[in-house]
């Protein structure tokens, strides 16, 4: 496929998107979260704590209550998860994290749109997946419904 100038542009302007959202208020809130998030030991021992606990608690799942400690493991994986969400790093890295999210969703639905009203974004929010062209709401033939 030979590039054509157009196909260049197109690159060019998308590549200067990424700056754009790279340099963005949103993405440096995202990296100074997740750079806390790394740096507090505590967040980490939550986090590593529910991850062992979790992977009890699929052992678990594969045999329900027949599973010798089925009652334990669910009561403990709820509680750790409830302890590393409660957690204020980890809430603040999530928050960030969404609003990462919601950027560039925005952006893709802006994309989508400028090239026409039926395409389809997935976003995986249903806030933008509905009256904006996208998603199940749309009368596209996702399957759905």
């Amino acid at each position: 496929m030979l590039a054509t100038t157009e196909s260049v542009e197109l690159v060019e302007f998308a590549e200067a998107i990424g700056k754009m959202v790279l340099e963005s208020d949103i993405v440096q809130h995202y990296r100074t979260c997740l750079n806390k998030l790394k740096r507090s030991s505590e967040a980490q021992r939550k986090i590593d704590q529910f991850v062992k606990t979790k992977e009890l608690y699929e052992e678990a799942q594969r045999f329900g209550r027949y599973h010798p400690d089925y009652k334990r493991v669910m009561i403990e994986v709820r509680q750790f998860k409830r302890e590393m969400d409660l957690d204020p790093d980890v809430a603040e890295f999530k928050l960030a994290e969404m609003d990462l999210q919601s950027l560039l969703d925005e952006i893709s639905l802006m994309i989508g749109g400028a090239v026409s009203e039926n395409i389809k974004v997935p976003t995986g929010n249903p806030f933008f997946d509905s009256g904006h062209g996208s998603g199940c709401g749309s009368g596209g033939s996702c399957g759905c419904g």
